[in-house]
């Protein structure tokens, strides 16, 4: 009967679900291993359906990043860290947005890890996506520091890659290293651990 027919999907209804089934995809099986025969059989449409919206995978996998970046609002963060001064404030207050970011959406994470596991040519991207937002506003933020001699006068640019880095392998290695030496950590009690060193680190 006509009711039972499944609801056909309008043109931007079906771009979402391409997006959402495609950002699982590349999230759990990497860029190379997720491909547009098994993205359209999973929406239930053909291939040459799926070429209409995405031209290319690469193209798909573009879009995805986009859709990733508006869950990464910085805004608010930004705001926040250009009112404080004093440099372990500034770092809990990114480390802390970064866990929560992350740890909302698990597929921030699972792209970076499979990116960088395989050294794919798309590992730039995804780290311009998800990680330089961070890394400028704690790079503005040791700059204005340095300026007015709180802190040493160290390189911005490799202090807030590498602080960045190190919290988004923390949240990694939340799920990694449960039972490890007896490890199950919260977010709360890594960022009480490496923030203050880190802090330390930086100041005169």
């Amino acid at each position: 009967m006509a009711e039972n027919k499944k609801k056909r999907l309008s043109s931007a209804e079906r771009k979402s679900q391409i997006i959402e089934k495609a950002t699982d995809s590349f999230s759990k099986l990497g860029y190379e291993k997720t491909t547009i025969a098994s993205l359209a059989k999973s929406c239930g449409i053909t291939e040459p359906a799926l070429y209409r919206y995405f031209p290319s995978k690469e193209s798909l996998f573009a879009e995805v990043l986009r859709a990733l970046k508006e869950r990464i609002d910085t805004s608010s963060l930004s705001k926040e860290v250009e009112k404080l001064d004093d440099i372990e404030e500034i770092l809990f207050a990114i480390s802390q947005h970064i866990f929560q970011t992350y740890l909302d959406n698990p597929e921030l994470s699972r792209l970076l890890f499979y990116c960088s596991l395989t050294g794919h040519e798309m590992t730039k991207k995804v780290v311009d996506t998800l990680r330089v937002p961070y890394i400028t506003i704690l790079r503005g933020a040791l700059d204005r520091l340095k300026k007015n001699n709180l802190i040493l006068p160290i390189n911005s640019i490799i202090t807030s890659s590498c602080f960045t880095g190190m919290v988004t392998e923390c949240v990694l290695g939340i799920n990694l290293w449960k039972g490890m030496q007896g490890g199950d950590f919260k977010a709360e009690e890594i960022m009480k651990n490496n923030v203050p060193i880190f802090a330390r680190g930086l100041r005169k």
